[in-house]
């Protein structure tokens, strides 16, 4: 007799509960975007270039070095930090120095940053510099651009597609 009783409330309990995720699911309403918003995201992982160039060892160097650590060449692993400046009508919205990743500094520097912008034509501009051999910005893409309401633009970096992409 208590068997009965037991799956009915258990029944009962599982329903409530199931409705209570069911209301939950669809309340408070999400909204990603407003009506006449558009969406810029800043991504891209990208390993910066060597700090320092490969360099001959001298004879006295390789003397010192153990038998197996005689390599001719000297190349340090660390990788320049990535600099990056986004900017939409001539107001900056981002300025990072991605340091590079791993514990010798030889891993890629990574960003990923969301801007909600207005919909409509923008002036964007994206510099981006990947050496310390260098001072300024190594790769500048200035681009006019339309938006429509709840677009979604990516900034995203591929040197071997010619740098700096818009998509």
């Amino acid at each position: 007799m208590a068997k009965p009783l037991a799956i009915a409330r258990e029944v009962l309990l599982y329903s409530a509960f199931a409705a209570f995720i069911g209301i939950l699911s669809g309340h408070p309403r999400y909204a990603n975007l407003q009506p006449d918003q558009a969406l810029l995201k800043l991504s891209f992982t990208h390993a910066g270039q060597l700090v320092q160039d490969c360099r001959q060892r001298t004879a006295e160097e390789l003397a010192k070095l153990a038998p197996n650590m005689r390599a001719p060449m000297s190349c340090p692993r660390a990788r320049s930090p990535v600099t990056l400046e986004l900017s939409v009508d001539g107001q900056v919205l981002a300025h990072h120095v991605a340091r590079p990743s791993g514990l010798s500094h030889d891993g890629a520097s990574t960003v990923y940053e969301r801007f909600t912008v207005p919909a409509g034509e923008h002036d964007l501009s994206v510099r981006l510099n990947d050496s310390a051999r260098i001072t300024g910005y190594n790769y500048v893409r200035d681009e006019k651009i339309e938006l429509k309401p709840r677009q979604i633009l990516v900034v995203d970096f591929n040197p071997q597609k010619g740098g700096i992409l818009i998509q």
